[in-house]
Order: structure tokens, then sequence, then C-alpha cells
């Protein structure tokens, strides 16, 4: 089986209604991707951040009229998008498998692993944790997560009370209860990542210790381990809520941060943590701090 690729740009405002309009025409699936290489991170709550420029992809069957499609782009964003637009065939492939093919397992630190189904553990006395790529956020492949990943290998928090705010796949839950934690409250606003975290939580055999919630489900515990891998942002934002959470002498980690917004975010936090040095990989940061007692802070 074969389908049709369409390919053509619009600016970051248009990107919704062309969306809805492949849709209408009958595509079978559209996607949305950055038309000028620029970097983007997982959306803060409630939020669909989008690129300046967004190459839009539709794919249709393979003997779809193709002609009415062009008419209806024209129309709604006018000739200048014909200009850049492609039509061009895709044959049938197992996805998931391609996909997979570039997922192996990797280390994190000395001896923390990500291991994809079909793959031995390259070393079975370590801490292996069984993930496969899915549809939240967060595999151990992205810099932001490798920083946290690397910190909890450093700093195995064993009998430890610990919140992964904003878990995507649930990989630092996971790996934090792997590595000891007594109890993680993996925490998320979209239900998928939930559910992702649920069964990865299943498959690494530490379900009794993970709690998945929304944000609103959180009941009012304080942390000795706080782990945030967001965007600077609601980083920002969630700074006093994040002090509260976590008691005198634990620890928050931060991720997803980029190298220009590393001192705004020392600034917010130092209000209530001794900061440590910021740590870099790939121009992304991680920030870590020990929180003061409460009448030392604000």
């Amino acid at each position: 089986m074969a389908w049709q690729q369409i390919s053509f740009e619009v600016p970051e405002s248009d990107g919704e209604r062309a969306e809805e309009l492949l849709s209408g025409l009958g595509a079978l699936s559209v996607t949305l991707r950055d038309a000028e290489d620029q970097p983007i991170f997982e959306p803060p709550p409630g939020a669909t951040p989008l690129w300046a420029r967004i190459q839009v992809v539709g794919l249709f069957d393979a003997d779809a009229d193709m002609a009415p499609v062009r008419q209806a782009l024209a129309e709604a964003f006018g000739p200048s998008v014909l200009e850049g637009l492609a039509v061009a065939p895709l044959e049938d492939r197992d996805w998931v498998r391609a996909w997979m093919d570039d997922f192996h397992p990797m280390q994190f630190g000395a001896r923390l692993w990500v291991c994809p189904s079909g793959y031995e553990p390259p070393d079975p006395l370590a801490v292996n944790l069984y993930l496969d790529p899915g549809l939240a956020f967060g595999t151990g492949t992205h810099a932001t997560t490798a920083l946290c990943l690397q910190w909890l290998d450093a700093h195995p928090p064993v009998d430890a009370e610990v919140i992964d705010y904003g878990c995507g796949s649930g990989i630092l839950a996971v790996a934090g209860a792997r590595l000891g934690a007594r109890h993680v409250w993996a925490v998320d606003n979209d239900s998928q990542a939930l559910i992702a975290t649920r069964d990865n939580a299943e498959r690494n055999g530490v379900a009794d210790a993970i709690d998945a919630v929304l944000p609103e489900g959180l009941p009012a515990v304080q942390a000795d381990v706080l782990l945030a891998n967001i965007l600077a942002g609601p980083l920002l934002e969630l700074a006093p809520e994040f002090a509260g959470r976590v008691r005198s002498g634990g620890r928050v980690v931060l991720s997803g941060i980029l190298e220009n917004q590393v001192q705004p975010l020392l600034q917010a936090y130092g209000s209530w943590f001794e900061m440590a040095p910021a740590v870099t990989r790939d121009g992304w940061t991680r920030l870590e701090g020990v929180r003061r007692e409460a009448d030392q802070g604000q």
C-alpha cells in the first residue's frame, strides 16, 4: 500500500487552519513541523507552542485527486502557498519498527541504563529501565532528560519521597523508584502521559511505588526530591509552589532550560534554595538547589 504526501509552509498563525482544512479535504493524518530549525520543547500547561513558520504535511490515499486540494489551499492562503508545495508518493513501511531501529540501549551515569524492546541489557547487573518510544515525551534521547537521569544516577533517592513534575513517559519517576525511592508522585497535565507512566511503571516492576496524577490530584506532600523537566516559563511560574513542595534540606532539580534562560531561574529559585552551578549539555541546562530552612527564605 502507498500514499501521497503533500507538504507546504504557512506562518504560525495559519497552522491550525491549515490542519483543519486538510482534514476536511480527506487527509488521513496531518503533521505540523518546524520549517526553520527553531528550538522548541514541551508546552506549558494549556498551551500549544508552534514555530514562526510551519511545514504542514498531509497524508492522503494513493488515488486521491490532489487538484482540489491545491485549489483549496490557494483560495485559503493565497497562490503563493503553491510555490513551495510538494506532492510525493510515500511507500508503506513499518514506521514503529523504523523508529525503534534508531532507539538503542543508552547509559546515564555509572549504572543507569535505558533499554528498548528487543535488546538485551548491556550490563545485566546495572539498574536497567525498560522503555520504548511512545506518545508521551521522554525516552532519554533528549539532553534535558539525560541531564536528569545522570543526576538521579549520581544521587540515588534511597527511601526518599519524590515528585516528578511534568512526568511525560514517566522515565524519571521509574528511574527514581528503581534507584530506591520510597514513593514517587508523577505529575502531568496530559492524560496520555499518565497512562504511559503507569504502563512503564508496571513494565519495570515499580507500579506500587508510583502514583501518576494530574496537578490538581497532587496531595499536600513535601518531597525530599522534586524533579521538573519542563520549560523555563512554567518553571518560573511554579517556583513558589515548588518551594512549598520541598522540605527543608530537600533538593529541586530543574531541566528543560536553554542556556540564555538560566539567570532568571537562578534568581527566582534563589529566594528559597541554595543553587548549585548550572550543568549544560547540547545547549540545554540543568539546575539544582537545596531547600533552606523556612525562616531563611521567603
